[in-house]
């Protein structure tokens, strides 16, 4: 009989939770994104007070409120509406570039040219030569030879504007399922329009198309390929799409070009990265660029090649360079008409982005992002570029890695719920899951390090532990509650803790060398008999009625079983105290043994130090109540005034113990219906009854065996010890050897 189950249980049901947790990671990441994403927008807001190295040259020109009613009530000389002819941002490139700034990108789409636009008169004191307001946007940007377009997928900047620009930048936003920008897509591509055209005609899905070094593989809807070879250049032949090449187009031209982020681009310019040498590799999530002087940037993404926004800089960032599209309208309408004296220079070698703060009309670009409900979306390129820059972007565990994590946490979680009780497993597993949380945070704080949250803590620590504690209530508790309500009065506290954290515990019958100790409560039959004596006396000689007689008897006896109980309680206490087991009171004798349940290398040792204590705690104990029995003289003196028999005086009782050591059979008796008892029985425990009744009064007599093993485990007091003359016992045919052991 065993009281814990097998320990296989809580194994597999461990291995279970995490295999569960494991794989909703792997085959369903999206489960808990929400929560996940929660947790990494309360990182990135607490990163907000973290120091971190920042670019110092970033700038925004901002179009808002009152840089719209400024050009509205005429700033340039006539009024203008919402929509600005694109000679305004000419002006805003002729300023930016006067002032030598690095590079200006414009977070505004220019996806058709406007010769609607009133024309622009040109500064040359004619007062007469004028230029379409495109072709003065377009002279300013090749003029400045710095200036990033807009691009999306599917607004493509005329060829005027994107001829005349240093390069394209991608301004697409992808938001989140629940409506926050988090994320950027490193590049799109810009098909050739005969991919384009076929896309249309044929019904291809660019997104799917396999890129390749020497070809391009397009899916057609039918199931098979149609693949176009690609010439060490890395050009295409247009007469595999049309027979006839429309005027204007090369017959060899790329397939396909990356656009860049344009904060990428912007932070391209600062470091003189060449984009079109960039290592990409999504299948490894890296993309790598090379700079010059040996700077290397590798930007960690996805298989679709997004990457994390790191929100670092906001518009009131000291770090950021800020003013508004009506101050550099000034600024340029006074250098043209040659007030330079009091310009300022604000935007020299900065990297200069112009967007939209707008609110509550057209031009209006707010959205979501971790920081807040309401972010200026322009600024996710300056913080783009600022990652690039500085090196420091958002990075999200590896899924090996994150595995790690969990089965690490899961299996200390398992650890700390099984081997610990209730309520102390319960603290340390919230401990371990308050030190992980403090450290994803610190992690992200400091290294921009994204570490997993949900599924470590939420499943493989919280289901993890709640499991294991249901486990634990409905089974595990069980089996401890059953040897609590056994040991709890037999053995000391410790043993009981001892025997609960047991691995394996065997209760059933089987045999062990243990060391039996007998102790009698020498004295009390005969002090039982002369109180009684007393009473009987009383209540001849007082002609008491039997009514009231019964009750002297009974008080009587009330007052002897407490004596006895002092003294038995004390001996119990002694046997406690040394690791002991108490078996059962037999009547004014006290049973005990020691080396099981649990081991005890000096069982015999433990046994006779029991001893010792015992006779001790009992020679006090009569010291205290022999003082008692003054008081007790006058109370008596009282009672006999009062009509109610005296109480006998204190006597010193005496233990009489026995001890043995040997092999016998230990176990639980008894059945489920009717109870058990922990307890020994053979030849040896006989033989230490019978020394209990040749020990007289306050003796300690010892068999042979248990003085061997005082001479191993304590030679000096088995030195003091005194061998009497061989007894012969009932039951035992040969003479037993015993020694008697000092106690006073």
């Amino acid at each position: 009989m065993k009281i814990k189950r097998l320990k296989r249980a809580p194994v597999v049901l461990a291995v279970l939770v995490l295999a569960l947790v494991i794989s909703l990671r792997f085959w369903n990441p999206g489960f808990p994104e929400r929560l996940e994403r929660i947790s990494y927008d309360l990182r990135v807001r607490a990163a907000q007070n973290s120091p971190a190295p920042v670019a110092t040259n970033l700038a925004f020109v901002a179009m808002d409120d009152a840089s719209i009613a400024a050009l509205r009530h005429g700033l340039l000389g006539r009024p203008y509406g919402l929509y600005w002819p694109r000679h305004v941002y000419g002006r805003l490139v002729e300023e930016l570039s006067a002032q030598g700034a690095k590079a200006i990108a414009f977070d505004v789409l220019f996806g058709e040219l406007r010769p609607d636009h009133a024309p622009v008169m040109l500064a040359d004191g004619t007062g007469t030569n004028t230029v379409e307001s495109d072709t003065f946007f377009a002279r300013q940007m090749k003029a400045a030879g710095n200036v990033i377009s807009a691009f999306t997928a599917e607004v493509t900047p005329p060829d005027l504007f994107a001829t005349n620009s240093l390069a394209l930048g991608d301004i697409s936003t992808e938001k989140d399922a629940d409506g926050v920008l988090r994320r950027i897509k490193s590049f799109s591509l810009k098909w050739h329009p005969v991919f384009k055209s076929a896309m249309r005609q044929w019904g291809v899905n660019l997104d799917q198309a396999i890129i390749a070094r020497d070809k391009i593989v397009l899916p057609l809807p039918t199931g098979t390929n149609f693949t176009i070879t690609l010439d060490r250049n890395g050009n295409f032949d247009l007469n595999d799409f049309v027979e006839k090449i429309p005027s204007g187009w090369k017959r060899f031209d790329r397939p396909v070009e990356r656009i860049w982020d344009l904060g990428i681009a912007l932070a391209a310019q600062e470091l003189k990265l060449d984009l079109s040498r960039a290592e990409v590799d999504l299948l490894h999530g890296k993309i790598i660029l090379h700079g010059a002087n040996g700077i290397i940037r590798a930007i960690p993404v996805d298989a679709k090649g997004f990457f994390y926004i790191n929100w670092q800089l906001t518009a009131s960032s000291p770090a950021l360079v800020c003013t508004s599209v009506a101050e550099l309208l000034k600024q340029d309408k006074l250098r043209l008409r040659g007030e330079t004296n009091n310009l300022s220079n604000d935007f020299h070698d900065r990297l200069v982005i112009i967007g939209s703060a707008a609110q509550g009309n057209d031009l209006t670009d707010r959205g979501a992002t971790p920081l807040e409900n309401n972010t200026l979306l322009v600024s996710k390129h300056w913080n783009v570029a600022n990652s690039v820059i500085t090196g420091q972007f958002i990075r999200r565990l590896p899924l090996p890695l994150e595995t790690a994590i969990i089965i690490l946490l899961g299996t200390l979680t398992a650890l700390l719920t099984w081997r610990l009780n209730a309520v102390v497993g319960s603290t340390a597993v919230l401990l371990l899951l308050l030190a992980y949380g403090g450290a994803a945070v610190w992690a992200f704080m400091h290294f921009h390090l994204w570490l997993p949250m949900v599924y470590p803590l939420g499943g493989a620590m919280l289901l993890q532990h709640g499991l294991l504690l249901i486990h634990r209530v409905f089974f595990e508790e069980q089996d401890k509650r059953r040897v609590k309500s056994v040991f709890s009065k037999l053995v000391s506290p410790n043993v009981v803790n001892e025997l609960l954290a047991a691995d394996e515990l065997s209760l059933g019958g089987t045999r062990r060398e243990v060391t039996v100790f007998f102790s009698d409560v020498r004295g009390f039959t005969t002090l039982t008999d002369e109180t009684q004596e007393r009473i009987s006396e009383f209540v001849r000689n007082h002609e008491v009625d039997s009514a009231t007689a019964e009750t002297f008897f009974a008080e009587s006896a009330h007052e002897t079983l407490e004596t006895v109980n002092l003294y038995l309680a004390a001996v119990a206490e002694a046997v406690k105290k040394h690791g002991g087991t108490l078996d059962k009171y037999i009547g004014d004798c006290v049973m005990a043994f020691w080396n099981a349940p649990t081991a005890n290398e000096k069982h015999s040792l433990a046994g006779v130090e029991a001893a010792i204590a015992a006779q001790r705690a009992v020679l006090k104990l009569n010291e205290q109540r022999l003082a008692q029995n003054p008081a007790r003289e006058l109370e008596n003196q009282a009672r006999i005034a009062a009509g109610l028999p005296p109480r006998p005086p204190h006597i010193a009782l005496q233990l009489g113990t026995g001890i043995n050591t040997g092999a016998v059979t230990v176990g639980l008796m008894g059945s489920e219906d009717h109870g058990f008892n922990y307890t020994v029985f053979g030849r040896e425990v006989n033989l230490a009854s019978r020394l209990e009744g040749v020990s007289g009064s306050g003796r300690i007599i010892i068999s042979d065996t248990t003085y061997y093993q005082l001479l191993r485990h304590a030679p000096v007091l088995a030195s003091v010890c005194t061998e009497l003359f061989p007894v012969t016992v009932k039951g035992i045919h040969h003479a037993v050897r015993i020694y008697e052991v000092p106690w006073k």
